[in-house]
């Protein structure tokens, strides 16, 4: 088995949507991000790449490649699961919180999973999508922000 773990976070910028677990979800600001900036796949993806010992998404993705200009993080996650195989595992679990006061990340929870698990080639019962809020703490009280955090464990497969 490996475990690892990951955090990206994004500041908000002009948009009027996010992309959360590959989730289009209206909100009344985007993010300041190289591709869709969504931090859900981006730490996801650090978890997967830190349990193989692979780096992180930025040796896979540099971000002054602009062949990620604007990229769907979809296909990062993808690259991920593919390595996953190669390198003979399987996802056994990933449990991922998102860190923010808005937007309401429960309304999505089931949406995200189901994108995730299929990108992922897993059930969805492996996927766990949690939210919380900084108590108005930080960046991400103060709404200038979002972050997630991933821990995953692997099996092999």
């Amino acid at each position: 088995m490996r475990i690892g773990s990951g955090f990206d976070v994004h500041a908000f910028g002009a948009g009027d949507h996010v992309v959360l677990g590959g989730v289009r979800i209206p909100h009344e600001q985007g993010v300041l991000a190289h591709s869709d900036g969504d931090v859900v796949i981006h730490a996801l993806c650090d978890a997967i790449f830190g349990a193989l010992a692979l780096g992180d998404i930025g040796t896979h993705f540099p971000p002054a490649d602009e062949r990620w200009r604007g990229a769907d993080s979809r296909q990062f996650l993808r690259h991920a699961a593919l390595l996953m195989a190669q390198h003979d595992f399987k996802l056994g679990n990933a449990d991922i919180t998102v860190i923010c006061e808005a937007p309401k990340i429960g309304p999505h929870a089931q949406a995200m999973r189901e994108r995730l698990a299929a990108d992922l080639e897993c059930g969805i019962g492996r996927i766990s999508i949690k939210a919380t809020t900084t108590e108005r703490l930080g960046f991400a009280g103060r709404r200038e922000g979002i972050a997630a955090q991933a821990c995953v464990l692997l099996e092999r497969a």
